[in-house]
């Protein structure tokens, strides 16, 4: 029981880490394309912004287009939210690694916010010029609905499929931690509670 007592007294008080992860996702495709196609590719892309590790993961895949990927970018931000054409706020040519020359594949990768090489040199001096306030712009234009993933292949150069990314809540781990320790609790008051009672009983 006392070993018990310690783990609770340790897990209640040890500080939690309070990560602030904001999720984006999209479903890509022709007619969301500028301008819209008759493809019937389809694609999907998630994008987590991690506010304390300061990175930006970007996760796609993409199947059945027409022509063969020539390019891919994050575009922001556009004047409203859901519509219209935006400058890439990503790497150029291409985000780095993404699959080129296929119909289909997918993609995996977590940029560095804080490094300038992260972002499109014109969107980089259109927020100020510095890594801080691009990533303040990036993060704002998603959680507006302001910014969307692209796929630009031989069959349409501007954009074969595309998607706008929208806010998708993420529980925070420091308030899953909390809820852990007051269940903790509980048990550990029942437990009392139930050896209290035999010992009265005896």
């Amino acid at each position: 029981m006392h070993k018990f007592i310690v783990l609770l007294t340790v897990i209640c008080f040890v500080p939690f880490s309070h990560a602030i992860v904001l999720k984006f996702n999209a479903t890509l495709d022709g007619a969301s394309a500028s301008p819209p196609n008759l493809s019937d590719a389809v694609g999907t892309a998630d994008v987590w912004i991690d506010q304390v590790a300061n990175t930006m993961r970007v996760m796609s895949s993409f199947s059945g287009l027409w022509g063969i990927t020539e390019a891919a970018h994050i575009h922001a931000a556009t004047a409203v939210a859901g519509s219209g054409t935006a400058g890439v706020a990503t790497q150029v040519p291409n985000l780095p690694a993404f699959p080129l020359g296929v119909p289909s594949g997918s993609y995996d990768q977590t940029f560095d916010l804080t490094a300038i090489s992260s972002y499109n040199p014109g969107f980089l001096t259109a927020s100020g010029g510095t890594a801080a306030g691009a990533q303040a712009a990036l993060t704002t234009a998603l959680s507006e609905g302001k910014t969307y993933l692209n796929i630009h292949t031989s069959f349409a150069s501007d954009g074969e499929i595309r998607g706008f990314l929208k806010p998708e809540s993420v529980p925070d781990t420091s308030s899953t931690a909390l809820l852990l320790s007051l269940g903790l609790l509980g048990l550990f008051s029942l437990i009392s509670q139930s050896r209290k009672r035999k010992i009265e009983v005896r």
